[in-house]
């Protein structure tokens, strides 16, 4: 029988300081850029990997003083690559400034795309926080073991968030780097085209079968039992999609309907990455037939299917 899913707690209390390395894990350093919001919380995490020499995960946001900070944690160690979990501007901005001062390569898991071909007249939320025109030196493939800055390091796609999505496993260790797929202060944003909720609940199931127990993410403070807490996330999405087509069933048509019902004290600063959620959950419903959706120039109606 499969564990039940513990109760979703967010933990706000991260408190890093910004632009100083923190140990995160052996052989594993945390700076986190100054880039504080509603959509980073205290800001980008950026990761260095290795001793002598190093790695450079998520370099963050193109920041001079986040520049400076990575630079001098480096310490002119040789840097082997800049390794992306994905290519939104709050992870992967910075990256083209560190190649210039280090000389690295780049590796992520293949430039920016659509999670789907986007509907006519439809808008990508995120068009303009994405890095769409950055390269890979090298494809991280999924189930990949690669070795850099002499750790052993697994790519595991998980798209969701958004398609290129990876996450960085340290093989025989305890050690997940999740990236934006899984974080401990708050539920990831899913906004549809460049994201795909079907896709997300699937990585998320995929990352709670792995042996990682402490993941450490891309925004927040580290996960200590991370499946359980992933758990805990694909539970909340589960009941979200149970909520919406409850509230369809009930009469809701539009989204502003469920905005309401669902959202009732929402502040207005969060009101857009709901909106992109709740699409994306919209979409899923349609795909599995529990509710029917006629999208017009005068908006979206939803009805049950």
């Amino acid at each position: 029988m499969a564990a039940a899913a513990p109760p979703l707690r967010f933990d706000t209390d991260f408190a890093p300081p910004t632009g100083s390395p923190e140990a995160a894990a052996p052989g594993v350093a945390r700076i986190t850029a100054p880039n504080r919001g509603p959509y980073t919380f205290t800001g980008t995490n950026s990761f260095l990997l290795g001793q002598d020499r190093v790695a450079v995960v998520d370099p963050g946001p193109d920041d001079a003083e986040h520049l400076r900070a990575l630079l001098n944690a480096i310490g002119g160690r040789k840097v082997e690559a800049i390794v992306l979990t994905h290519t939104h501007t709050d992870h992967s901005a910075l990256t083209n400034r560190l190649r210039e001062a280090t000389g690295a390569p780049l590796w992520f898991g293949g430039r920016h795309r659509l999670s789907r071909r986007a509907r006519p007249f439809e808008r990508n939320s995120v068009d303009s926080h994405s890095d769409w025109d950055l390269v890979p030196d090298r494809v991280l493939a999924d189930g990949e073991l690669f070795t850099v800055a002499g750790m052993r390091i697994e790519a595991i796609a998980t798209p969701g968030h958004c398609a290129n999505h990876i996450c960085l496993g340290l093989p025989e260790t305890p050690w997940l780097l999740s990236g934006d797929h899984v974080m401990g202060w708050n539920s990831t944003l899913v906004s549809v085209p460049d994201g795909s909720m079907a896709q997300y609940l699937d990585s998320l199931r995929k990352v709670i079968a792995l042996p990682y127990q402490t993941y450490l993410p891309a925004h927040g403070g580290p996960i200590e039992n991370g499946p359980g807490y992933a758990r805990a996330l694909l539970a909340h999405r589960e009941r979200r999609n149970t909520q919406i087509f409850e509230a369809v069933e009930g009469g809701a048509r539009r989204l502003s309907d469920l905005l309401r019902i669902i959202y009732p004290r929402l502040s207005l600063s969060l009101i857009p990455a709901a909106r992109m959620v709740l699409v994306a959950h919209i979409e899923y419903l349609e795909a599995a037939g529990t509710i029917s959706v006629r999208r017009g120039p005068l908006g979206t109606t939803i009805r049950p299917a």
